[in-house]
């Protein structure tokens, strides 16, 4: 018996020990911990960018078949700054916002206006632009419902527009679906007006001086209809390249990279400051 008293005891006191709190380690004294910023450096990824090629002054073939304009000097200068290579892509407007969303391409520019109903689909870089909407007319129609926005919604003149942007749903808006003509590819609208076919074209302004500068004389701005809408890069959701890129941006508005790319294509700078 006292041999098993003596064998309870001990167990006892080992179980006691196994339950004993661990003498605390020591601390070693604390370090600051180095910032997390956003990857700078894509180590030399591809980049697919998607461009219609229809669109100037972002995108559009020259008389030397060549691919040029705003959105190339601008995804080139990115991947400068990222150590990405960009690989220019043409897409058709129509299904852009699908692609995007299935991650067929991994940017796309274009001139797209950030919008509600497409942020629930696709993700957005910061914007890069301010712009508003503007009413073309031809440069020889001198109709005075041409140049005034109220006398304009009061008239029956057809508005050309294009499929699936925000320039459709503004026309909408501003006169209604029975005055409203819309095509698929950007240049369209403007070869109605040229025609006779619509009265006038609702389009961004920057894209508008883009046109004029294509096609001296054809075509005049009659007046804004809308301001404060904005222009930046769509990705699919949960890019990774969404803050990389917004970092490229911030460094090219720091150097004025950017404001020498928009006051080549643009003729104005991007940012007012």
């Amino acid at each position: 018996m006292k041999k098993l008293g003596l064998i309870v005891l001990v167990m006892a006191g080992i179980l006691l020990a196994s339950c004993a709190p661990a003498p605390a380690a020591e601390c070693p004294e604390c370090q600051e911990c180095p910032e997390v910023g956003p990857v700078t450096d894509l180590g030399g990824r591809e980049v697919r960018i998607a461009t219609e090629n229809l669109y100037p002054p972002f995108n559009f073939i020259d008389d030397d078949g060549e691919a040029v304009g705003w959105d190339y000097d601008v995804g080139r200068r990115i991947c400068e700054v990222l150590n990405c290579t960009p690989v220019f892509v043409e897409t058709a407007w129509e299904g852009i916002f699908e692609a995007m969303r299935a991650g067929e391409n991994d940017v796309a520019f274009d001139g797209i206006t950030i919008y509600l109903s497409r942020s629930l689909k696709i993700d957005y870089s910061d914007p890069y632009i301010e712009y508003g909407q503007v009413i073309m007319a031809r440069q020889d129609d001198d109709r005075p419902e041409l140049d005034d926005e109220d006398s304009f919604v009061a008239s029956d003149l057809i508005i050309g527009t294009q499929i699936g942007t925000t320039n459709e749903i503004t026309a909408i808006k501003l006169v209604g679906e029975d005055r409203i003509m819309s095509f698929e590819t950007y240049d369209m609208p403007f070869v109605a007006l040229e025609a006779g076919d619509v009265e006038a074209v609702i389009i961004d302004e920057v894209a508008a001086i883009g046109w004029m500068m294509a096609n001296p004389g054809k075509a005049r701005i009659a007046f804004p209809v809308t301001g404060g809408e904005y222009l930046a890069f769509v990705f699919p959701p949960m890019s990774d390249l969404v803050v990389p890129f917004n970092w490229a941006l911030e460094q090219m508005f720091a150097d004025g990279t950017m404001n020498e790319i928009c006051y080549k294509w643009l003729l104005r700078p991007c940012s007012p400051d």
